[in-house]
């Protein structure tokens, strides 16, 4: 019955991140995009996947992975989540400077831009934080606080900006993995602040 349930979580979860990238790829868009576009494009859907994949580690929610594995899976996938940030962004300036540049000064006329290039900002602000903690002296609850915030900040800029962008991903896919992310922080993030008072109070969460 165990093994059933875990790889029905494990199961949901690949659905939730590759439904759409599938999606995605059937759209008759493509044909009139060019190659790094159509790069540029899915690395952006892959990063969104990736942001339901975070929370739901540091949480520790996926059955299977120990806390100490789902810590440094959550370091590992932050990781590829810059990268496909990287790739989203690189691949657009590449098709069209001129658009990014009016993004990045935020003077583009697309309602989408401004949400995608402040999540963006956010995303390297953590990745640079987290590699920089040590060095900073930053201590365990400033860390905390701050990647909390700029969590905060990258869920909400990406769902707005998923949402926003009429492009190769299918509507109702989309919807569904941008309601998930949203649903997954807010739930992860309610359940830290509840096992930060009850660890506050000397209790242990499942007490209450």
């Amino acid at each position: 019955m165990r093994l059933a349930r875990v790889t029905l979580i494990w199961a949901l979860l690949a659905a939730a991140v590759f439904v759409p990238i599938a999606a995605a790829a059937a759209s008759p868009l493509l044909a009139w995009r060019d190659p790094i576009y159509i790069l540029a494009g899915f690395a952006g859907i892959m990063a969104l996947g990736l942001m339901l994949v975070q929370p739901l580690l540091i949480a520790g929610y996926l059955p299977g992975l120990s806390a100490y594995r789902g810590r440094r899976a959550h370091h590992w996938i932050g990781g590829a989540l810059v990268v496909m940030v990287v790739v989203h962004v690189g691949g657009l300036w590449i098709t069209s400077p001129p658009d990014m540049i009016d993004a990045l000064l935020f003077t583009s006329p697309t309602p989408f831009s401004p949400f995608g290039v402040i999540a963006m900002w956010a995303i390297f602000a953590v990745a640079l934080l987290a590699a920089l903690r040590r060095r900073l002296g930053m201590r365990l609850r400033t860390w905390r606080i701050a990647h909390m915030s700029l969590a905060v900040v990258i869920v909400a800029g990406s769902v707005v900006h998923g949402m926003l962008v009429e492009g190769t991903m299918e509507t109702m896919s989309k919807v569904a993995l941008c309601a998930l992310v949203l649903a997954a922080a807010i739930k992860v993030m309610a359940d830290l602040r509840v096992r930060k008072r009850a660890t506050s109070r000397g209790e242990s969460p499942a007490r209450q």
